[in-house]
């Protein structure tokens, strides 16, 4: 039904309702020549008879604008000069705003509702906006069809907290398929055992998945240059496995290595997330040690993992994780220790092979320890699993039989290459 004035113009609406008022047209005949109901007629009607001079039925939509609440404009342009300097200051990796930061900011902080057109509008009128780049158009989408199929696993040094002064590492793992992050940490230092204890954290609250996904890092995998008229290469990649593939090794878990850095483009965009979030944060804080840090961290994953809708899956991580393991879509296997192990210190630890020397002991960071149970020339597997208090135990296994377990100083080992 199209609006009566565009199908009418006033004359001729105020001469029908003229005549209805002399009884020379009947109501419902004027009603249908309108198009109108009953009581749309009387309200026009009422309004002919008050003042028949100025009716009409033409009219202009008056354009609303909208105001809010002065402390949310106050607060929008606060977040925005704070966002700007953060910018400014080359030293931190952050270089765009994030309006929808600012939008969950003003609601958790403020305790002010604001859309993020009314912030973008904000942003624009003010100077507080930066042209997108362009990019080349990249296609995103889920190619694994089951939780635990596959997990990118990765770290990333950036100033998270500018205050603080330092660079720290941030190592997480993600479930490819659900873009659930399983494990994130930040830290003063990148080791070994840093990963192996990322990896311990995951299988005993997930399972074990299928693959894990990870760069050429020398700490993943042992790749060799090519050979020189200097020196003569005798061992080749992969002819070596790190301490961290080796403990994949003993729970049967496959390793994939991205062949580039784009490659890793599903693990660095969670880093991206994270890393524009966690900065402004810790800004906005003035957060100065690492422990705070992470408090933030956890808040940043909890958000992301049980609140954010994901770009790519179009659903928020943990409900696409557990829709999958109510399915039984899920490569996720239980951990178990695997035989002849007896403990999960036999499988996520450090690694060394040691020969028994005449008097049934073995060398330790230029330190002998005898070992109970061993033979003179017993090749021993040593396995170091560090603990809370300053202590690491070491666990020495000969074949497939454990022979002793001792406990050294966590200083005594300082220096020794695994």
């Amino acid at each position: 039904m199209a609006q009566l004035h565009k199908k009418f113009n006033d004359a001729q609406v105020k001469e029908l309702l003229a005549r209805y008022l002399k009884g020379e047209i009947p109501r419902r005949y004027i009603q249908e020549m309108l198009d109108i109901r009953e009581r749309r007629f009387f309200a026009l009607l009422k309004r002919y008879r008050a003042n028949p001079a100025v009716f009409s039925i033409q009219y202009r939509r008056e354009k609303r604008t909208r105001r809010i609440p002065e402390p949310a404009e106050k607060a929008i342009l606060k977040e925005l000069a704070i966002d700007k300097r953060i910018i400014e200051d080359k030293a931190n990796p952050v270089r765009r705003y994030n309006y929808s930061f600012i939008q969950d900011r003003l609601a958790e902080t403020y305790g002010q509702a604001v859309s993020l057109p009314t912030i973008i509008s904000r942003a624009k009128k003010h100077g507080f906006y930066l042209k997108r780049p362009e990019r080349s158009a990249h296609t995103r989408e889920v190619l694994t069809h089951y939780a635990g199929e596959l997990v990118q696993h990765d770290s990333s040094l950036h100033l998270w907290s500018p205050a603080a002064g330092e660079k720290w590492y941030l190592i997480t793992s993600l479930d490819d398929y659900s873009r659930f992050i399983l494990y994130a940490e930040l830290l003063r230092r990148e080791s070994s055992w840093a990963h192996i204890q990322a990896l311990q954290a995951v299988f005993l609250k997930y399972g074990m998945p299928f693959s894990y996904y990870v760069d050429s890092h020398s700490i993943f995998r042992f790749v060799q240059g090519r050979d020189s008229i200097w020196r003569e290469h005798r061992k080749l990649t992969d002819d070596i496995d790190p301490q961290w593939k080796q403990v994949l090794k003993d729970c049967g878990v496959k390793v994939i290595y991205a062949l580039s850095p784009q490659a890793k483009g599903k693990i660095e965009r969670p880093y991206q997330w994270l890393q524009d979030r966690l900065v402004r944060t810790c800004v906005r804080n003035n957060v100065a040690d690492i422990a705070t840090a992470r408090t933030f961290l956890d808040r940043e994953i909890q958000r992301y993992n049980y609140r954010q809708v994901h770009s790519t899956t179009l659903e928020v991580p943990y409900s696409r994780l557990q829709k999958a393991l109510r399915e039984k879509k899920s490569l996720f296997r239980q951990f178990r220790v695997p035989p002849p192990f007896q403990s999960v210190k036999d499988i996520f630890c450090l690694r060394l092979e040691r020969t028994a020397d005449a008097y049934c002991r073995v060398s330790i960071n230029n330190q002998f320890r005898s070992v109970n149970y061993a033979n003179p020339g017993d090749v021993l597997s040593l396995r170091f699993h560090p603990m809370t208090a300053g202590a690491t135990e070491v666990r020495f296994w000969r074949g497939q039989r454990l022979l002793d377990a001792q406990r050294l100083k966590t200083s005594d080992l300082a220096g020794m290459q695994f």
